[in-house]
């Protein structure tokens, strides 16, 4: 599947009367539990900002679409965005989204967090017949990253066949640092103990504005740290 219909993202959205947060969340995730209400209600609520969160494809409460493309998933989410103006922080795979997001004509993006951002895509490097021989009974995969995927796609509540599917679409088009460049205000932000987020400082070398923050945590909990949202809430404030 080489393209993608609008509007059919599930989403969810908080009242406010400032500019919309766009919250994209990580794989084999789901908006409520990369950005729960307990963690995000209050303070936004403080900065006056509605906020939209959505569930990628194959994600949450949103239908699976086959093998999209990256571009298709980024045009599923600029729809689901709407026409505003908006401020956009994403989480891993979501800001891996974001950072083409903020480059997409067909939404108006004014500052742009990321998290969790490896400067490397790993779904080139994944045995996708390895993972899915795994799901079907088979062994598990001898590659290191491709068992610790499958191992993610596996969780309960995740449909695992669809999400390999989206891994298959998303590495046809493979993260380019070099590429799509966002030129708004960036926070680029990660954990201490992530090693997914070791490269942020060769990120930023490329980032015309940009500021880097490092927060206690791996990359699950980072996420959750009272010094994330701090430093995103200050960040978007500003």
């Amino acid at each position: 599947m080489t393209g993608a219909p609008e509007n059919v993202l599930a989403v969810r959205r908080r009242e406010g009367s400032g500019r919309p947060v766009l919250f994209i969340h990580g794989f084999a995730s789901r908006a409520r539990l990369d950005w729960p209400d307990a963690e995000w209600v209050g303070p936004l609520a403080g900065l006056g900002r509605p906020s939209v969160l959505v569930d990628l494809p194959a994600h949450g409460g949103s239908p699976a679409l086959g093998a999209l493309p990256t571009s298709a998933v980024i045009a599923l989410v600029a729809a689901a965005a709407g026409e505003r103006e908006i401020d956009v922080v994403g989480y891993s795979l979501g800001a891996r989204l974001a950072w083409a997001l903020a480059s997409s004509p067909s939404v108006a993006v004014r500052r742009v967090v990321l998290g969790g951002l490896s400067p490397r895509e790993p779904f080139t490097a994944i045995d996708l017949p390895a993972a899915r021989a795994a799901l079907a009974g088979g062994p598990w995969p001898a590659d290191p990253l491709t068992g610790m995927i499958l191992r993610m796609a596996t969780l309960p509540g995740n449909r695992s066949a669809e999400l390999l599917d989206l891994v298959e679409g998303l590495a046809r088009e493979p993260f380019d640092p070099r590429a799509d460049v966002p030129s708004q205000p960036t926070l680029l932000i990660g954990g201490e103990g992530d090693p997914l987020a070791a490269g942020m400082d060769a990120l930023a070398a490329g980032l015309p504005d940009v500021t880097v923050a490092r927060v206690p945590g791996d990359h699950l909990s980072a996420l959750h740290r009272p010094e994330f949202r701090a430093a995103v809430l200050a960040f978007l404030g500003e």
